[in-house]
């Protein structure tokens, strides 16, 4: 193993919390199971770069047969960035202890347009990483075979050389279907054994 993929939000970055999400239904003005089964099926095309975020909020609020309209949209948009905005400081501190000692590090996110805006103004620890897959900017999104294949020519290295991080076992199935090395990310203990081993 020489390079290490980095998946960013539920491994660099953290999940939104159950403030955050309680922020997004009221300013939705939505129920939290309808709200969220909506948030998510929209969203691949919005984490691919193919919508704005008023484009992904108008088709959420259509799949809920509600209207939106531009104010709170704007603040949905804001919510929105909010909720993914909280990073984990241990693990910022542990990529920068990779990349000082010379590993190849790449991060693949899903990740939309103006979430992306955001954490390039504010996060600076994103300088470590040799590229950024960022969803929006490649125009695929996990677990699609392009996105690995991507971030593998961007390494310029056999993809078994590469040990793929994600806290979704999807994804880390997808990579490992693309020849990639897979670790479940679940703390950074963990994280720390599995590189390792993997020598």
């Amino acid at each position: 193993m020489t390079a290490v993929l980095f998946d960013m939000f539920g491994v660099v970055a953290r999940h939104q919390s159950p403030a955050a999400r309680a922020r997004l239904e009221r300013t939705a003005g939505v129920p939290g199971a309808d709200f969220w089964r909506s948030y998510w099926a929209r969203r691949q095309p919005y984490d691919r770069g193919e919508q704005s975020g008023p484009e992904y909020w108008r088709s959420v609020a259509d799949d809920l047969g509600a209207t939106f309209d531009e104010g709170r949209i704007a603040d949905l948009v804001a919510a929105d960035v909010a909720s993914w905005s909280e990073v984990d400081d241990d693990m910022v501190e542990f990529v920068g202890a990779l990349a000082d000692r010379g590993t190849s590090l790449g991060l693949l996110s899903n990740i939309p347009p103006e979430l992306a805006a955001h954490y390039e103004r504010r996060q600076p620890w994103l300088g470590r990483f040799a590229f950024l897959g960022l969803s929006c900017r490649i125009g695929h999104a996990k677990p699609e075979p392009a996105a690995y294949a991507w971030c593998v020519a961007k390494f310029g290295l056999p993809p078994e050389r590469i040990l793929f991080v994600d806290d979704r076992p999807e994804n880390v199935r997808a990579a490992e279907s693309m020849g990639m090395r897979g670790h479940h990310f679940t703390s950074l203990p963990a994280l720390r054994e599995a590189l390792r081993q993997a020598g």
